[in-house]
Order: C-alpha cells, then sequence, then structure tokens
C-alpha cells in the first residue's frame, strides 16, 4: 500500500519540534464544519496530518455536539474511528442504539448508509481514511462494496505484552513493571504494510518509541503523557487528541515518552514498519 506525502493542511507545530517529527497538540488545531453544506449542523473537525480534502490518506479530529444526531448518508470512502471523550453510535439507520464509549475502535464502509449520534459534554473522536477526499454523500447513492463494518467495545480489546508481540526489548521488559501492552486493529504485520494498533503505556512509564518506518504516526487517545522532542529537546504534556510523527525517513528516530504518575496512556499508532517500546 503506497502513500503519497503531498501538499498538507497538517496544522503547524507548535514550536516544540523541527520539521522531521511534527507534533500537533490538540489545543492548537484548527476547527472547521465537517459537511459545509451543513454549517453548524455538522459536527466540527480538525485535521492532524494529511488533507481531508485531497486524496491522501488523512487523520482528522471529530467533535460534535451532545444529542448530535446526523441525517441517513453514506461515504465516498471507508474511514475508522475511535471514540477519545463521550459516546458515539454509528451504524444502520434502523439499528438498536449501541454507544460506543471511549477506547472503542470502528469502521464505516464507503457506499453503507448509516446514521451518527453522540452525547456527552465533551465528545470527542479520530477519524481516519486512507485515502481522499472525504465526502458525506446523499442515501440514495448507496452500494455495496463488499467490506463489513467492525465496531469494538474497550472491553474486548485484546492486549498482548509489548515483549511477547515482539515490540519491547527482553532487557527493558525486564524493567518495565508493569509492562506496557500492544494491541492489534488493523492491517497486517509484514514490514512494508502499515497497519494500526493501540499501545499502552502503564501510569509512571517512562521511555521511547523508537522506529525506523517511513511512516510512523501517533495520535494520543487517553491520559497526558509527556513527550520530549528528539529534535529540540524541550518537553510539553500532551493531551487528548494531540499527535506526533516522524516524518518520511530512513533514518531512526526516537520519540521520549512518559505517562504521569497517577494515569496511563493509550496511544493510537499507524506505521510501516514495527517499533521498539523501551523502558528507561
Amino acid at each position: 500500500m503506497a502513500f503519497a506525502f503531498a501538499k498538507s493542511e497538517t496544522p503547524k507545530a507548535s514550536g516544540t519540534a523541527a520539521p522531521n517529527t511534527p507534533v500537533v497538540r490538540n489545543a492548537d488545531v484548527h476547527w472547521t464544519h465537517l459537511n459545509p453544506k451543513r454549517g453548524d449542523l455538522a459536527p466540527s473537525a480538525a485535521t492532524l496530518w494529511g488533507d481531508r480534502n485531497g486524496q491522501q490518506a488523512t487523520g482528522f479530529l471529530l467533535r460534535p455536539s451532545d444529542g448530535f444526531e446526523s441525517p441517513p448518508h453514506i461515504h465516498n470512502i471507508t474511514y475508522r474511528g475511535i471514540v477519545i471523550r463521550g459516546l458515539i453510535h454509528n451504524d444502520d439507520p434502523d439499528a438498536a442504539e449501541m454507544w460506543m464509549p471511549p477506547g472503542s475502535f470502528w469502521t464505516q464502509p464507503k457506499g453503507e448508509t448509516h446514521i451518527t449520534a453522540a452525547k456527552g459534554d465533551d465528545i470527542l473522536a479520530y477519524i481516519e481514511i486512507d485515502s481522499g477526499p472525504y465526502l458525506v454523500q446523499p442515501k440514495e447513492g448507496a452500494f455495496d462494496s463488499g467490506e463489513r463494518p467492525v465496531n469494538i467495545d474497550p472491553s474486548n480489546i485484546v492486549w498482548l505484552d509489548a515483549d511477547q508481540a515482539g515490540h519491547m526489548t527482553p532487557s527493558s521488559a525486564a524493567s518495565a513493571n508493569p509492562t506496557p501492552q500492544v494491541a492489534f486493529l488493523w492491517g497486517e504485520v509484514k514490514q512494508g504494510r502499515t497497519r494500526g494498533m493501540f499501545a499502552k503505556l502503564p501510569a509512571e512509564f517512562s521511555g521511547t518509541i523508537t522506529s525506523s518506518a517511513s511512516e510512523f504516526r501517533a495520535v494520543v487517545i487517553a491520559g497526558n503523557p509527556t513527550y520530549t522532542s528528539p529534535d529540540t529537546g524541550k518537553s510539553e504534556t500532551l493531551e487528548p487528541g494531540s499527535y506526533f510523527s516522524s516524518d518520511p525517513s530512513e533514518t531512526e528516530t526516537t520519540h521520549a515518552i512518559s505517562s504521569a504518575a497517577d494515569s496511563e496512556t493509550l496511544l493510537y499508532l499507524r506505521s510501516n514498519r514495527s517499533y521498539q517500546i523501551n523502558a528507561r
């Protein structure tokens, strides 16, 4: 699966990282209407990387209001979603309500008629596409792409210790108590193939994530980790919805990250090569 890193609408980094390891804090993103045709009736959206109006892969934040419910509609492309805050329901218009809590993962196949609803005081989700543009289209254009939706509640996610999954060196694993964990969400676990995973770093974890991938992207889903730029050495707290990455490179990049003392960190990681989580 190839990706073109064309001109991006990604917000400028917060000033704490050099261009080859961009950092985008949730507080610094630019919000617009997800569906301009519906204006304020549509959820707000903010791009973290890529360009949802272009043709490349893109990741963006979704911020619906409490009580939001879309009319039945379709999309021209398949997307993936992760609930960060609040509750989200995404299903066939006639389906019984199934509210997904924070940490849930879902997919919406292209061409399938569905509704999206939300409730909560502060709702936030991460949405990802493999190609654009991201369009909202009338239900009358529905078609069967052959794909089927996936809805995974946090209680159904299968976690593996990072060392068992080959994402942590034995020496580091011995020093980390408890051990970081990972969960496979989508894609093929082969070098050069893009895949999406969760990484759960326990409270008080301090260490690094090292990658030589040509695509490595991380979104904070839960927790308030401290991230240290490999370029400037400056540290900052990243709230949920924040993002860091390595620009395309053949060189190895090490991202230093620490969990807060009272809460674990949950990251969504998109990469086309394996990476190593190392405890200090």
